[in-house]
This record gives structure tokens, sequence and C-alpha cells, in this order.
């Protein structure tokens, strides 16, 4: 078994490929339809410097969830302040969230969604 989504599904054997063998992704609907109902979206903005994080900024005001990617910046204590004060403002202007969730990614959410900061840990 495995799990997904917090519930306990059963693996079937049309979940697995033979091997040699293909998805043909032309014969499935169209990603447009897909995502016709969707209202936010999960965006990566890499941060080259500073002037980059109003950019990515403006996704989280139309609603979106932005991961940032520091990794370009992460070595310059001041850049990384000023943008760490930048995003508190914007998450209190949105009424959103920041967090980090990994040592050169941040977490910007908009308003009505939370960071969880508690890790799931397995229960192996």
């Amino acid at each position: 078994m495995m799990r997904k989504s917090g519930l306990l599904r059963r693996r079937h054997s049309s979940d697995i490929l033979e091997e040699g063998s293909f998805i043909d992704l032309g014969a499935t609907e169209d990603p447009g339809e897909a995502f016709a109902g969707t209202k936010a979206s999960v965006r990566m903005a890499e941060i080259l410097r500073y002037d980059d994080v109003h950019a990515a900024a403006k996704w989280t005001y139309q609603g979106d969830i932005v991961i940032l990617d520091i990794t370009s910046i992460a070595n310059d204590a001041v850049a990384v302040r000023r943008m760490s004060l930048d995003l508190k403002n914007i998450t209190k202007d949105t009424g959103g969230d920041v967090a980090g969730i990994a040592k050169n990614l941040l977490c910007l959410t908009p308003a009505g969604i939370r960071v969880d900061r508690q890790k799931l840990r397995s229960q192996i």
C-alpha cells in the first residue's frame, strides 16, 4: 500500500507500467480544461537580485502561492535582511504568510493560506 493525501490507497496492477511501455500524453485531456476552474497557482521565482522580490510579490497580490529561490543572494546578508523585511510587509498587506521551507527556499502565500511549520514525520 502507499500513502496518498493522508488516506490509504491500495496499489492496483494498473498503477504500474510495464517496462518499455509508455503513456501517450497527446491522448490525455487538454491541460487547459484540467485547470479551467482553478483560482490560484503555485509559482516558482528565482531571486537574482533584491529588485526581483517585488516582481515575484505581484503574483501573491493576485492570489498565487510563490516559492522563492534565494540561492543567488543568500550570501549577501544585507540583501537577505532587506528582502525579509519587504516580505513581512507584503504578508501584512495581503494577509498571507511567509516561511522558509529549505535553506534557500521561501514560501510566500496570499490571504487565507497559512504555512504549517510543523514537519510531518514518518511513523515507521
